[in-house]
């Protein structure tokens, strides 16, 4: 097989598999992009407040 017959070939069952997937519409990304950046939020805010809980701490003990 020639190179150029395999490029060819992968090509060819690379768009059959993409043909495969089930794309979500857009009202699920957009729900799951909203899931996304809450969980982000809610989470940074918890290590914030870990942190400057911490933070607090070690300059307790080092005073």
């Amino acid at each position: 097989m020639s190179d150029k017959t395999q490029k060819k070939s992968w090509f060819k069952g690379l768009s059959r598999e993409f043909k495969k997937i089930i794309w979500p519409d857009k009202m699920t990304v957009a729900k799951q992009t909203a899931a996304v950046v809450s969980v982000t939020v809610v989470l940074g805010a918890i290590i914030a407040i870990i942190d400057f809980i911490a933070q607090y701490g070690v300059d307790l003990l080092v005073r």
